[in-house]
């Protein structure tokens, strides 16, 4: 119960590695909320956790500048505080490469990915900086530390703006109290990979990462003591190449 009495907020928490943090923060003792576009599967997440444990929904698009403000202000409002922010939402789409790409595909994927990852750290931050104590912890890719022909050019540029704007701030924030960490997984076995050009086999997605594995990586992070602080961690498959 290291996290006991600490509020957490988690963005993309209806599926894949925000279910699987939310859960896991939840078990070390945090008052959960889970936020997504679709309120469905953010029920799903908060009905998998024992009670003792209980996860609050929120359903809220991060991508939308004043949704993700008053999202913010209602949880303020209702627990006084945030503690830990923890920004994994994302999008792709299976026409990747820029002879495919569409336009429009382009901009959604920079408007969710990176802006709405803006949109959260924008909003939590003052309060966190008035407490001089907060964790802010976002989930980037491998995508995101170099060119990636996977991920596509689309969501590589995304990735590459979310990581660079967590870096920037951590530095901006040092003397404040305020962490932020970048975790950049390499292949995790979620939901996005159904946008992959090309299907990824049963074999394939038992043998990389599975969302409980980047949540261990979040909770270690979040649980750190207020001198510790990891700017950066990768976390990839054993077998997946990082050179």
């Amino acid at each position: 119960m290291r996290l006991k009495d600490r509020v957490a907020l988690v963005t993309g928490g209806g599926t894949g590695i925000g279910r699987a943090a939310a859960r896991a923060l939840a078990d070390e003792g945090a008052r959960v909320f889970v936020t997504g576009r679709r309120e469905e599967k953010l029920r799903e997440t908060c009905e998998s956790v024992s009670a003792h444990h209980p996860i609050t929904a929120r359903p809220t698009d991060v991508a939308d500048r004043d949704a993700a403000r008053r999202l913010v202000e209602e949880l303020l409002d209702t627990c006084g505080r945030i503690d830990v922010l923890v920004v994994n939402h994302g999008v792709n789409v299976v026409k990747r490469s820029i002879r495919e790409l569409a336009p429009e595909d382009w901009d959604r994927l920079l408007n969710v990915n990176a802006t709405g990852a803006f949109n959260m750290v924008h909003a939590v931050l003052p309060g966190m900086r008035a407490r001089g104590d907060g964790v802010i912890i976002c989930v980037s890719s491998i995508a995101g530390c170099r060119p990636s022909i996977l991920g596509g050019v689309a969501y590589s540029a995304s990735k590459h703006a979310m990581t660079a704007m967590t870096r920037v701030v951590s530095e901006e924030e040092r003397e404040s109290g305020v962490r932020l960490t970048v975790i950049s997984p390499g292949e995790v076995n979620t939901p996005i990979l159904d946008d992959r050009p090309v299907a990824v086999s049963d074999e394939h997605r038992a043998r990389i990462l599975q969302p409980e594995d980047v949540a261990a990586a979040i909770v270690f992070v979040a649980t750190l003591p207020p001198r510790a602080h990891i700017p950066d961690l990768v976390i990839k498959p054993t077998t997946q190449s990082f050179v």
